[in-house]
């Protein structure tokens, strides 16, 4: 793949510069970054590099990254949050301590070696086709049940949690956004619910059972596809959910007009891309029917004109993570929404509940690495350990943001139908 590529060409760069360069000078390069830290206050960092001598940031140590060669060294005297995600993903740099704040201080290191993650990359919009929708979403999701099982919550909900007060555990986070999506959508028995994107089937199940919807999920994720539909049976569901293997293009012509009063779309607009809004919100609109409840959740960009985080955080995250992956910012959602005849009902932003969902991932993630080593190869765990610590971290500064958006169809006029205050909402 292209992505193999380019993970190749960063290599040889890599190595060509510290092949260029005596070991002394790139030591020295380090030494002089560790002194632009001291001077802003320091860091609680202590590096290794590979002759056995150490690095000091000038705080107390809690962080340390044990440097095994000269590419690596290459990457410490100048590095960017890629370089270093990049380094450590192919065990150059070991990191001894917690994972979230070494990724913390290597904000810090980057924007000192003059990287800032403010500086956006250029926006090149990727064409989605569905066979290549459907390879991409099969990388992601299709790493393999028994891993996402490790540190996902008991119904495998891959999604930001809502939290309350902030220090409720996963299983009752995500139990609480299932049911404040619900009553978002104000569903009510005998209702006709469709998920896009359905993931292992948790938002389906969960309306089906406790607010007596019929609900259809669509996923083109084949693990997940088969997980959900296993769950679906076992919990004697079969005849209020049905999961299918679905494009998101084809639900005009699968299902018909008007053939759903609500839907919800929970972190999957990430996959659809820039160019290809308009064909997803208008897809959604040909099924929903007049005044029918629409529900996008989705991560967005913080830049007004989409364009990737910077210092390669965007680049390395489609490399290994979400191959053309692009998040629009907020207005561009409503604005192709509106277009399709959507009214825009209500929008809370969910930040801070990603950051606390993200951080729970990572901490349950690392306290399963030996079981997680025996399901995944060891290169690949550590593209998701720094892939969850580093989102963590990301929605903490407000990198990227995440929103969920709820829609109206609204096809003829007059009034919405809807109460006049949220209260619905949050009762």
């Amino acid at each position: 793949m292209w992505t193999d590529l380019l993970t190749r060409k960063a290599r040889r760069f890599a190595a060509t510069v510290a092949a260029q360069a005596a070991p002394g000078t790139l030591s020295a390069g380090v030494a002089r970054l560790a002194g632009a830290v001291r001077a802003r206050g320091g860091q609680p960092l202590l590096i290794e590099l590979p002759d056995g001598s150490l690095v000091d940031f000038g705080a107390t140590v809690r962080v340390k990254l044990l440097v095994r060669n000269a590419a690596a060294l290459a990457v410490l005297a100048g590095p960017s949050l890629d370089a270093l995600a990049e380094a450590f993903i192919e065990g150059q740099i070991e990191v001894e301590g917690d994972i979230g704040e070494a990724i913390a201080i290597a904000e810090v290191l980057a924007e000192t070696a003059g990287a800032a993650v403010g500086e956006r990359a250029e926006l090149k919009a990727a064409r989605h086709s569905p066979a290549q929708d459907r390879a991409d979403v099969q990388f992601h999701y299709d790493v393999g049940n028994e891993f996402y099982r490790l540190w996902l919550d008991d119904r495998m909900v891959y999604s930001c949690a809502y939290f309350r007060q902030g220090d409720e555990d996963i299983d009752t986070a995500q139990r609480a956004k299932l049911d404040h999506i619900c009553r978002k959508l104000r569903l009510s028995p005998g209702e006709r619910l469709l998920d896009i994107g359905c993931g292992w089937g948790g938002l389906v199940m969960h309306a089906a059972r406790e607010y007596g919807v019929q609900a259809v999920g669509i996923t083109l994720a084949e693990q997940q596809l088969a997980w959900a539909r296993s769950r679906i049976a076992a919990e004697g569901l079969g005849d209020r959910v049905e999961v299918l293997a679905l494009d998101y293009r084809d639900l005009p012509r699968h299902f018909g007009a008007a053939s759903f009063d609500k839907a919800a779309s929970v972190g999957m607009f990430e996959h659809v891309g820039l160019l290809k809004l308009p064909q997803y919100f208008g897809a959604i609109a040909g099924v929903l029917r007049d005044r029918g409840l629409f529900l996008n959740h989705g991560i967005t960009a913080t830049d007004v004109e989409s364009r990737p985080i910077g210092s390669g955080v965007g680049d390395f995250i489609e490399r290994h993570v979400f191959p053309r992956g692009e998040l629009p910012h907020l207005h561009v959602a409503v604005r192709e929404a509106s277009a399709r005849g959507f009214e825009v009902a209500d929008v809370e932003s969910l930040r801070p509940h990603y950051a606390h969902t993200l951080q729970r991932w990572s901490q349950r993630l690392e306290a399963q690495l030996a079981s997680a080593s025996q399901v995944i190869d060891a290169r690949r765990l550590r593209i998701w350990r720094v892939y969850l610590a580093g989102c963590a971290h990301g929605f903490r500064q407000g990198w990227m943001n995440i929103y969920q958006v709820l829609l109206s169809r609204q096809t003829s006029p007059g009034p919405t139908g809807l109460p006049l205050t949220r209260d619905w909402i949050y009762r």
